[in-house]
């Protein structure tokens, strides 16, 4: 398999790489120009740009430009090792590094007139969208539109019937804390990029102080956003889907929220 057909595959499957490419090489190098590596997020790779001390340097910058969704132009001279090169060859290379980032994944875990205008601005925004509704007579293609998966079940089973990545962004907007106290501790163990809940703050501290008493969480909750979303004064459906839109988007761009008069 050619390392494009991998990243089709990568893609297909929506999971994350770094492309690695040797675009400009000057006197002796170990690899020259269209020299191609993938690393992976747990580091191993397919493919080289080279061996030794200056892969070795590409693999980690490589894992750092996933980790922040930034490309990355990568200059080495390999001249002399004890001024920090990587090398002894004598030439110099530059390497362009551009992270495979999979579409995100928004679950939303609540059919109701929010989590309805989520699904409809995601859609139109390009995510992927899963609803989650344990209420079958709402979840369903007619009631939330735009929706690529529907699972009908408790919040408790919803990562029983998907796999849960950094690129997976919870949306909670179920009907109350006692829906949550059930089902949010399964979510609370596995690693998305994203759990938000809506309500107030008073609604989120009940539902850690009784998910708590079974079972520490609190390192979990430090992660969670809640009230969820941006504060716009939103007051509608359409308006707090837009919040929490933008919030995300904020998370997944690893950017501030901050107006753009004020930069």
């Amino acid at each position: 398999m050619s390392i494009f057909q991998k990243i089709a595959e990568l893609e297909n499957n929506g999971e994350p790489a770094v492309f690695c490419t040797i675009v400009d090489s000057k006197g002796s190098t170990p690899r020259h120009e269209g020299s191609k590596m993938l690393v992976f997020p747990d580091g191993h790779i397919e493919g080289t740009v080279g061996g030794g001390e200056i892969e070795n340097r590409v693999i980690a910058e490589a894992l750092d430009a996933l980790e922040k969704r930034r490309t990355k132009v990568l200059n080495y001279k390999l001249v002399d090792p004890a001024t920090g090169d990587p090398g002894i060859c004598g030439g110099q290379v530059e390497v362009y590094v551009e992270p495979i980032i999979p579409k995100l994944t928004i679950v939303v875990v609540g059919a109701g007139h929010v989590g309805r205008q989520i699904v409809f601005l995601a859609k139109w925004l390009g995510y992927r969208i899963v609803v989650s509704d344990d209420r079958a007579e709402i979840c369903t293609p007619e009631y939330m539109p735009g929706a690529d998966e529907f699972l009908i079940c408790p919040m408790a089973e919803i990562t029983k019937h998907i796999k849960v990545t950094p690129y997976t962004y919870f949306v909670i907007t179920t009907r109350g804390s006692d829906v949550d106290i059930v089902g949010l501790p399964s979510i609370l163990g596995t690693n998305p990029g994203y759990i938000g809940i809506i309500g107030s703050k008073r609604r989120l501290e009940h539902t850690k102080k009784e998910i708590n008493k079974k079972k520490d969480y609190t390192a979990a909750f430090a992660k969670v956003h809640s009230p969820i979303g941006l504060e716009l004064r939103a007051e509608t459906p359409e308006e707090i889907a837009i919040s929490i839109l933008a919030e995300i988007m904020m998370v997944a761009n690893k950017s501030d929220g901050m107006s753009m008069s004020e930069r």
